[in-house]
C-alpha cells in the first residue's frame, strides 16, 4: 500500500488530529512515512490558515513542491481540507507529533523542512510563514540558533548568507569549516530518508537540503582561495 493509499484510508473516518492522536495511543513502533506526511500536511494547512486567506493556490502548494501526481493529489488535498478545518491549533499538532515520534529531532527536522519546502512553493517566503515556522520550531524543541541554520537555507539563494546555512560564524578556520560541511552533507544524503521509510516523492527535502550546503561551502571556498 503506498502512502497516498494509507493516507486516503486513514483521513476516510477521522480528522487529521484523530489520526495522530490515535496512533500515539498504541504505544507501538510507528511507520513513519504516515505520521511525517499526516503532520507536514496539517501543518501546511496551519499554517495556510493564519494568514487569514486559504486559496487554492496554498493547497496546491503542496504539489508544486513535491510534483505530485493529479490521483495523489486528491488525497493530499482531502487531508489538507480537513486539517484546515479541524478546530485544533497547530500548537496541538505540533505537539502530538513530538509525541508519536517520541521527540525523534531527525524526523521532526524533517517535518519542519517540509513545512518550509511547501511555504516558498511560490517563490518566496513570507515573513508570516517565517513567523509560523519559528513558532512551530519551538514547539519541536529547537532553538533560535537552529531555526536560523533551517531558514538559511530556504531563503532565495542569492540572499543567502553562506555561513548561516552551514551553521558557522565568519571567523571560522579553514578547516573547521571543512569538517562542518563534510559532518553536514554525511547528514543529510537523500539515502538516509528513504533508510528511515519515508515517502520516496518527499526526497526532494534531502536533495536541496544538500544542495544548499554545497552552494554555500563552494561560495565560501571560493571567497577564501581554498
Amino acid at each position: 500500500m503506498s502512502i497516498w493509499d494509507q493516507l486516503a484510508a486513514a483521513t476516510a473516518d477521522f480528522s487529521i488530529s484523530s489520526v495522530l492522536h490515535r496512533d500515539q495511543k498504541q504505544d507501538r513502533c510507528l511507520d513513519e512515512a504516515l505520521p511525517f506526511t499526516v503532520g507536514m500536511i496539517s501543518l501546511a494547512a496551519k499554517m495556510a490558515k493564519a494568514d487569514g486567506v486559504v486559496t487554492k493556490d496554498e493547497v496546491h502548494a503542496f504539489k508544486k513542491a513535491f510534483k505530485v501526481s493529479d490521483a495523489e493529489m486528491k488525497d493530499a488535498a482531502r487531508a489538507f481540507n480537513l486539517a484546515k478545518q479541524d478546530v485544533a491549533g497547530y500548537e496541538t499538532c505540533a505537539e502530538e507529533l513530538v509525541a508519536v515520534f517520541r521527540g525523534d529531532r531527525k524526523m521532526l527536522e524533517y517535518v519542519l523542512e517540509g513545512v518550509f519546502h511547501i511555504a516558498k512553493a511560490d517563490g518566496v517566503l513570507h515573513p508570516q510563514e517565517e513567523a509560523f515556522l519559528g513558532q512551530v520550531a519551538k514547539r519541536f524543541g529547537f532553538t533560535d540558533a537552529e531555526f536560523t541554520f533551517m531558514k538559511a537555507r530556504h531563503t532565495i539563494a542569492t540572499e543567502r548568507n553562506p555561513y548561516d546555512v552551514l551553521g558557522m560564524k565568519p571567523s571560522v578556520s579553514n578547516d573547521e569549516l571543512r569538517s562542518q560541511y563534510r559532518k553536514l552533507v554525511a547528514e543529510s544524503q537523500p539515502d538516509e530518508f528513504v533508510t528511515r521509510g519515508l515517502p520516496k516523492e518527499f526526497v526532494l527535502i534531502a536533495t536541496e537540503k544538500v544542495a544548499a550546503i554545497k552552494q554555500a561551502y563552494d561560495a565560501i571556498a571560493k571567497e577564501r582561495g581554498i
